[in-house]
């Protein structure tokens, strides 16, 4: 594994409460034993321990990255399950809206209600 400050790793840990923690590091394996000697009473994982790698990505641009790791921080349990999985067809459907407001929704029950808009 490369370590450099322009080499970054997106991780998603398994803990031992089934719960994931996604992470951003240049260092995976320094920040890897740091999470399971639980060396920071207040991180999610210490009291969580042991802690599973189940996911990581390499990036060389840091915001890819971030960008990466914020965006995955926000997916649910079962997205983050289709990514570890590289269930991409799954992740896939959920990504899809199913909000009653979301516009392609909202159109759909327009076309079979024969409703028009007009300008």
């Amino acid at each position: 594994m490369p370590i450099d400050l322009k080499n970054y790793y997106v991780y998603i840990l398994k803990c031992a409460d089934s719960s994931y923690y996604t992470g951003i590091r240049n260092n995976l394996e320094r920040r890897l034993a740091e999470h399971e000697s639980g060396i920071n009473p207040d991180c999610y994982t210490y009291k969580r321990r042991p802690v599973e790698l189940v996911y990581s990505e390499y990036f060389t641009d840091p915001n890819l990255a971030i960008a990466f790791e914020k965006k995955v921080k926000n997916w649910s349990k079962a997205k983050k399950t289709a990514l570890i999985e590289k269930n991409w067809e799954k992740l896939k459907s959920l990504s899809i809206c199913h909000n009653a407001s979301h516009f392609k929704n909202i159109a759909n029950k327009e076309v079979k209600g024969k409703l028009k808009f007009e300008n």
